[in-house]
């Protein structure tokens, strides 16, 4: 049983380190599309391309994310820690299935649709309340194994980063939000900034938790220098 565990801790590493990069591509490319000198020099369509291809790597993350945090599901035996991961894992795919869908029609929409106004992607309401519940549900497992407050946990650190993204990923949303009777939002610098300021907290909460590569040791790193 040793030797399984020691074979599978290279996959389970390899694992994670394609999901910190999956959230790293997809927050790099969200941020980059809610910038409007990006959406400016591409154009419309580019844009919405970066948001879609964006979404699907939060996608890929999002399920590797779900696969280490056990397939089935926790029951009352299970530790509440690992129940609030899992449900966490969870609804956070679901929020980044919701993102491929919105980004997706609106891709859609801009290339194939005759408008007098340009298609843009705006906030998806339900793919960021879904991010908001589940970085809720992270919180809550991580005091179960940190403290609330341990500046000095990277696990911490990471989880509160999502959880600020989260919420900006929610005030994006509220500000694209269109006034009734127009196709005007709500407050659309409210939307970009919101996208932007989420994308970076993701990104940076994503390098903090990504593992070291599962071939290095610091033998290796004596005997390259």
């Amino acid at each position: 049983m040793s030797s399984d565990h020691t074979s599978s801790a290279p996959r389970r590493t390899l694992r994670l380190r394609r999901e910190s990069w999956g959230f790293v591509i997809g927050s790099f490319l969200f941020g980059m599309a809610a910038t409007r000198v990006y959406g400016q020099a591409v154009g419309p369509e580019i844009d919405n391309i970066t948001y879609f291809v964006g979404s699907l790597f939060f996608t890929t993350a999002g399920f590797i994310q779900l696969r280490l945090s056990g397939r089935p599901v926790p029951g009352e035996e299970s530790a509440t820690v690992e129940r609030y991961d899992w449900w966490a894992a969870l609804i956070q795919f679901v929020g980044t299935l919701l993102f491929n869908v919105s980004t997706g029609v609106v891709l859609i929409q801009s290339l194939t649709v005759e408008q007098d106004r340009v298609w843009g992607w705006s906030p998806d309401l339900f793919g960021s309340t879904a991010f908001l519940v589940a970085s809720g549900l992270a919180v809550v497992a991580t005091t179960e194994t940190d403290k609330l407050w341990d500046p000095h946990a990277r696990n911490w650190r990471s989880t509160w980063l999502n959880m600020i993204g989260s919420i900006a990923f929610g005030v994006s949303a509220v500000g694209a939000y269109i006034v009734p009777g127009t196709d005007a939002l709500k407050n659309a610098a409210v939307a970009d900034l919101g996208t932007f300021v989420g994308a970076v907290c993701f990104l940076v909460a994503a390098l903090l938790m990504r593992p070291p590569h599962p071939r290095y040791s610091p033998n290796q790193a004596r005997t390259r220098s």
